[in-house]
């Protein structure tokens, strides 16, 4: 099913974290056009700012019950929870996730297609 099955506490929060990287740029773009041109525009602001909002409470719940659930350290808890304030963090923090085994069977996928690719070169 790929990116869209969110049967799993892990691909629940990959989806999350992606969405809120999403809405991020949609803020940002949004800001720009409200501050950058001489008449500016807040319709974008308007627009993306409570999508921005809402999907960063559902991305810090989701990033909890996550840490509960995969047994996360405080540090990694941490570092999920505060991924989410710079822009785009919470893709990088995900992909770090992924491959230091911290996000179960997304982690268990990665390394099971890693060892497939070496081994049929």
């Amino acid at each position: 099913m790929g990116f869209f099955d969110l049967r799993s506490v892990a691909s629940r929060f990959r989806f999350f974290a992606v969405l809120e990287a999403i809405s991020w740029v949609g803020l940002l773009l949004g800001m720009a056009f409200k501050y950058l041109p001489e008449e500016g525009n807040e319709i974008g602001v308007k627009i993306f700012g409570p999508v921005h909002g809402g999907i960063f409470v559902l991305f810090v719940l989701t990033a909890l019950l996550t840490a509960r659930e995969l047994n996360w350290n405080w540090k990694t808890t941490v570092l999920a929870l505060a991924s989410s304030i710079p822009p785009l963090f919470t893709v990088i923090f995900e992909a770090w996730a992924v491959r230091t085994g911290k996000l179960g069977e997304l982690s268990a996928n990665s390394k099971g297609a890693a060892a497939a690719t070496s081994s049929a070169s």
